[in-house]
């Protein structure tokens, strides 16, 4: 066989080996550019948007200052006077997230457990259920609430035509349930209250919870819980134990997901919150497409709340990984 037939083929053995060379650089390069285009640099417009100038009584342009992160923090009217009114939207913010997340993913994760011992023709079933509930948005999520939850045809409707209102006024829980909000003075009401903001956003979110969480589940070694069974070990010791410790991460992840989810909740809390403890996603809404239309000032109040997530993602983050290293 003479040299050139050798180095003939040898150079067709290469060309397949740099055609995908060239691809995979080529796909890293799109992968890149579409990063940038539809991540980065929506980021960075709101940035510069939050930087813009308002002018009163028309739309704003575009600027280099911080006066609406210091209306954020201190007001609009410092240093005359204090206002914290945006510092309290936002903790409202962290707060119906902090409490609607972790119920999510406490009663999603029973549910995903035993979902994942029945038979794999259930499991689709339910998947697909899960799957296609997925595609309800929020405002009819809301709504459907309203109607259960309104006075004259929901629950306390229902709960005073058995009785159970009468019974509450006679054995002192009716004082109570005012006390939590839950009350007006003649019957039971949960419109507006702290109940149904968090019902609603953990209603919302707990499909997501469920197929997170299912991967994991569904992956667990049954053979462990069967062991530790055999040795003795009861139902919960066994959760606490076995199960648990082996999807603890997911746990976490599922739930700092859920999390940051339902800090950009709208809907629900413009429905069941009181207007005092609406969150900043409504007051986002209100700057730029409500009555004052300023854009600036909801840009601001956007990087501001996606900074708060990052921060609480970084600490969660620097938690568990102080843990992990405890063990």
């Amino acid at each position: 066989m003479s040299s050139q037939s050798i180095d003939i083929g040898l150079s067709k053995a290469t060309e397949p080996a740099s055609l995908a060379l060239i691809l995979g650089k080529a796909a890293r390069v799109v992968f890149r550019v579409l990063v940038v285009c539809f991540c980065l640099t929506p980021f960075l417009l709101v940035i510069a948007i939050s930087l813009g100038e308002k002018i009163e009584g028309a739309a704003w342009v575009w600027g280099f200052e911080f006066t609406h992160y210091e209306r954020f923090f201190v007001g609009a009217d410092w240093p005359n006077s204090y206002s914290g009114i945006y510092l309290q939207k936002l903790w409202y913010s962290l707060y119906y997230a902090l409490i609607a997340a972790p119920i999510a993913v406490v009663t999603a994760f029973p549910f995903t457990y035993f979902l994942t011992r029945l038979t794999r023709r259930a499991q689709t079933v339910w998947l697909i259920f899960l799957l296609s509930s997925l595609s309800l948005s929020e405002v009819f999520i809301a709504m459907g609430w309203d109607v259960l939850l309104s006075n004259r045809s929901g629950l306390p409707m229902v709960l005073r035509e058995l009785g159970i209102t009468d019974w509450m006024k006679a054995t002192g829980w009716f004082d109570v349930a005012r006390d939590w909000g839950l009350a007006s003075p003649r019957d039971l009401k949960f419109k507006t209250s702290l109940f149904a903001t968090v019902l609603t956003m953990s209603y919302l979110v707990w499909p997501y919870a469920v197929i997170l969480l299912y991967p994991a589940l569904s992956r667990l070694d049954t053979s462990t819980v069967e062991a530790a069974r055999t040795m003795g070990a009861g139902p919960w010791a066994v959760m606490r134990t076995v199960i648990l410790p082996t999807v603890r991460i997911p746990l976490i992840g599922t739930t700092l997901l859920l999390f940051v989810f339902l800090l950009g909740v709208y809907v629900s809390v413009t429905v069941f919150a009181d207007p005092s403890q609406h969150t900043l996603a409504v007051s986002i809404y209100g700057s730029v497409r409500g009555s004052t239309l300023n854009a600036p000032f909801g840009a601001a109040q956007s990087v501001i709340l996606l900074i708060t997530a990052g921060l609480f993602l970084v600490l969660s983050q620097i938690l568990v990984s102080y843990a992990e290293k405890r063990r």
